[in-house]
Parts: C-alpha cells; sequence; structure tokens
C-alpha cells in the first residue's frame, strides 16, 4: 500500500512539475523595454546581448507582467527562445527576405460576393461560446490541449460535411509547451506547394489566475472569424489553386511559442508562403474605424493590398465596413514570428491599438460583454476575400520593396519634404493617418519628390503612406510639434 502511494506520489509530483512553468525563462524584447523593467525591476531580468533595437533577456514572469501592465496592453511584448544561446542567436541572424512577390490582383467578384453574403453571424457567436465555455484554455492545462484536439475535430468534420477530400487537419505537437496547435490544409488544385496562410491563436490567459480565463475576444473570436470564413469556401465551392492553411497556435501568450516554432520550421525548410495574416481579436468595436491595420512588424505591401480589397469590396452596399491604421509594438502577435521569418505579414486588428477590449486577460473577457458576434463578421469576410484573391492562381512577380536608399522623407518647420527621385515607380497616393489611424490628408498623384505642408494639423505623432503604382508601400512616423 506504501509503495503504491509513493508511486501515486511521484506520479502526481511529475505532473506539476511538467505543468509548472519555471519562474525564469528566456526571450527577446524590445531594447528600450528591457532597459526599462532592468530600472523598474532590477531583479527580474537580465540583459544578455544587445543588437540594434533588440535585447535577448533572462526574465522572470513578474518582470512579464510589469511589462504587460506598464508598456503594452496586448500580446506578450516579448518573443519566448528556449536558451540563452537561442536567444542571443536570434539577434544575430539575418533574415533574407524574398522580394519575389505576388503580383496581387482583384479579379474575382462573383465566387467573392457569393461568399460574403454566405457568412454567418450565428456560426460565429456559436464557435465563441463554444471556446469560452472550456473555462480555460491557458496552454498547461488539459482544457487546453482538449480545445486542440476539439478544433482538430471540429474542423475534420466541416470539411466533410463539405464533401471536401482536399482537406487535411493535424496536429502540430511542440518542444516549449504541452499544448499542441492546430492546422488545416486544402490542397491547392494547381500550385499545391505554394501556401496562402491564415492564423489566431487558440490559447487565453488571465493575470488574475488562469484557471478562470474564458478569452472569448482574445482570442476566441479571431479563431471563430477564420472558421466561419473557410466554412463559408466550402458552401461556396471555392476550390484554391495555391494551398490555404488555416492555423490556430498553442501558448501565444508566453512569448508566441507555437507561431515561432511553426515560422521557423517553415523557414528551415523553405516552405514557399506567400502571405500570412493574422486574427487575434475581431470582435470588440472601440475606435472610430472597424478594422486596424498593424503598421508595426508587418509588410506594407500586403497591408496596401488588405485596404484595396476593402476599398472594392466594402466600400458601400450590405457588406461595407471602414479602416484605419495603428501601432501595436514589439512580439504583439503571432504575425511577427512570421515577420522574423523574413515573410510578409499583416495584422488587421478589431480597433485602435489602446482601445480594444478593455477585459482580454481577465475573467471578464466573455461572449457577454459584447453580446453579437457582427464585429467579428468584418473580418471573417477580409478573410475569405484574402484567400480568394491570393489562392486563385500562381502569378508570381518580382517586385521589390522600396528600398530605404532610394527614398528621403523628413519633417522640418512643420513641412513634410520627400523624394523619391532614384525611384523607378511613380508614387500615386500620399495619405497621412493620425495616430488612431483616421485619415487627416490625402494627395493623389504626386510628384516623386515634393513638400506637404502640415501647419495646420495639431502636434503629435502621424504615420505618413506613400503608395506606388505597383501597389508598394512606404509607411514613415512623423512628428508635428
Amino acid at each position: 500500500m506504501k509503495k503504491i502511494v509513493l508511486i501515486a506520489l511521484i506520479f502526481f509530483a511529475g505532473i506539476n512539475l511538467y505543468s509548472q512553468e519555471e519562474d525564469r525563462f528566456y526571450a527577446t524584447m524590445a531594447l528600450n523595454d528591457a532597459r526599462e523593467l532592468l530600472a523598474d525591476k532590477p531583479g527580474e531580468i537580465e540583459i544578455l546581448a544587445e543588437r540594434g533595437n533588440e535585447a535577448a533577456v533572462h526574465m522572470s514572469h513578474i518582470a512579464a507582467e510589469a511589462l504587460h501592465d506598464r508598456i503594452l496592453v496586448h500580446g506578450p511584448g516579448y518573443i519566448f527562445k528556449p536558451d540563452a544561446e537561442t536567444a542571443v542567436g536570434a539577434l544575430d541572424r539575418r533574415v533574407v527576405r524574398d522580394h519575389s512577390r505576388i503580383a496581387f490582383t482583384i479579379t474575382e467578384d462573383p465566387v467573392v460576393m457569393q461568399v460574403l453574403n454566405l457568412i454567418d453571424v450565428q456560426n460565429i457567436e456559436d464557435h465563441i461560446l463554444e471556446l469560452e465555455n472550456y473555462g480555460t484554455r491557458y496552454h498547461t492545462f488539459a482544457s487546453a490541449t482538449q480545445s486542440a484536439v476539439d478544433l482538430k475535430a471540429k474542423w475534420e468534420a466541416m470539411a466533410t460535411l463539405y464533401g471536401r477530400t482536399d482537406v487535411s487537419v493535424r496536429l502540430y505537437n511542440h518542444l516549449s509547451t504541452q499544448m499542441p496547435s492546430v492546422i488545416m490544409t486544402i490542397d491547392g488544385a494547381e500550385f499545391p506547394d505554394e501556401f496562402v496562410i491564415v492564423g489566431g491563436h487558440l490559447d487565453s490567459t488571465s493575470n488574475q489566475g488562469n484557471n478562470d480565463a474564458p478569452g472569448a475576444d482574445d482570442d476566441a473570436s479571431g479563431i471563430a472569424s477564420i472558421t466561419e470564413a473557410v466554412r463559408a469556401l466550402f458552401e461556396a465551392g471555392f476550390v484554391p489553386k495555391r494551398s490555404i492553411e488555416i492555423m490556430a497556435y498553442a501558448a501565444e501568450e508566453i512569448g508566441l511559442v507555437g507561431s515561432e516554432e511553426i515560422a521557423a520550421d517553415y523557414s528551415s525548410n523553405n516552405v514557399n508562403v506567400t502571405a500570412y495574416v493574422q486574427f487575434d481579436m475581431t470582435n470588440y468595436n472601440g475606435s472610430g474605424q472597424d478594422v486596424y491595420f498593424i503598421t508595426d512588424f508587418t509588410d506594407g505591401t500586403l497591408n496596401s493590398f488588405l485596404m484595396q480589397l476593402m476599398d472594392h469590396y466594402n466600400a458601400s452596399g450590405s457588406h461595407t465596413f471602414t479602416y484605419g491604421t495603428s501601432l501595436c509594438n514589439y512580439g504583439c502577435s503571432d504575425h511577427a514570428s512570421w515577420h522574423n521569418e523574413g515573410y510578409m505579414a499583416a495584422f488587421p486588428f478589431e480597433a485602435s491599438f489602446g482601445q480594444h477590449n478593455p477585459n482580454i486577460h481577465t475573467a471578464s473577457d466573455t461572449y457577454s460583454f459584447t453580446g453579437t458576434a457582427e464585429h467579428a463578421v468584418k473580418f471573417s469576410k477580409l478573410c475569405s476575400e484574402f484567400l480568394i484573391e491570393t489562392a486563385k492562381s500562381d502569378g508570381l512577380l518580382a517586385v521589390a520593396e522600396v528600398p530605404a536608399e532610394v527614398y528621403n522623407i523628413y519633417v522640418s518647420d512643420n513641412t513634410l519634404y520627400y523624394s523619391f527621385n532614384d525611384f523607378e515607380a511613380d508614387i500615386s497616393a500620399v495619405v497621412v493617418y493620425d495616430i488612431v489611424g483616421n485619415s487627416v490628408m490625402r494627395l493623389e498623384d504626386p510628384d516623386n519628390e515634393g513638400s506637404i505642408t502640415l501647419g495646420h494639423l495639431s502636434a503629435g505623432m502621424y504615420i505618413v503612406n506613400f503608395t506606388t503604382d505597383y501597389s508598394e508601400v512606404v509607411n514613415k512616423k512623423i512628428i508635428i510639434r
């Protein structure tokens, strides 16, 4: 009897050791944030190395909570690394960005409109509630793993319902968390080795205790939005020419663990990912516009294409919604994992950064707070537009991003000066956005060199957006004093 009790104690102790995270861990983060944390919490963080605007750190969970509470309001703000060598090595790694770009075009009006009309708000609501009802999806809990297993079954059943023999779903097991990610693949009919990917994170967290972390908006809403987009594609009978993958990540909340491992795996195996779009929080309408494109740690060309999709499909009629731009800071969601591996990545968000759902990371992040899934419907529609228009054909062209050495942009005496004289394309538009993403000035077909008076604008930070005839984009932060 004593032997049985001893074995049981050892067994449960092992479970406890496995489920309890180490107090300190390695990560990369913004250098300024690391230095500020070191000043405020000197015993909780060690800076191992500095390169440019990044730092490799060894930090405690106390420091991580301080980072979130004092500096950030969404996402972890750091990227988890398994050891010191990997953290420091990430700073020295030179990412080679593939400048072979898809020729983004908008040609699929009939099928897009068919799919938009099939998006069902009730399906999104039901799915959010389904995920909320796990109580918690924190990555160390059995309920988190169960949510991944159940999502795999849900996606498989959805494919079977619509007779999709071109669909497979798999669990992706990780090294740094016991929770698996879930990946659905829709095989491309003509170019199966080219991938268009959308994703969101399946895990949840609460700063009030992770046994009560419903995560309805963060990020059950994103998972429900992309699931409904794909369901509508299935109902419409859409067959992609490129392969499509839908990803639900594990352990985003502790440093983008799931997406970091998957993106690094795809990069090391030279997987051809045309573009990646992240859907993390879609159901809280907290700002003047409906969708906000995060412009830091994302690809300007891809952001521009998503805006063009909305201009084309969502500017009027029954599917109308609006957009602006915002900033999100270092490592704020899984798009950063793909961006860091050199892939084109975008992150459309539910509100201007700082005006999003105030209940995230608490026990109050429940569906009842919004009481409707109408806002999330907009993201399902954008997701379906993106997948249809990017997975429709091969169409690769060598369209380079605008290299920094060919343009000069600066502000002096409240006048914006710019020059693109050494660039082969023409500037098609200049748009100035305020800090909450509202367009405050727009010029069509300007010269490639010129000046714009900004004295009528209030003092503060703005984003100026230059778009070329090739749909390439340069975003520049400016300050008016």
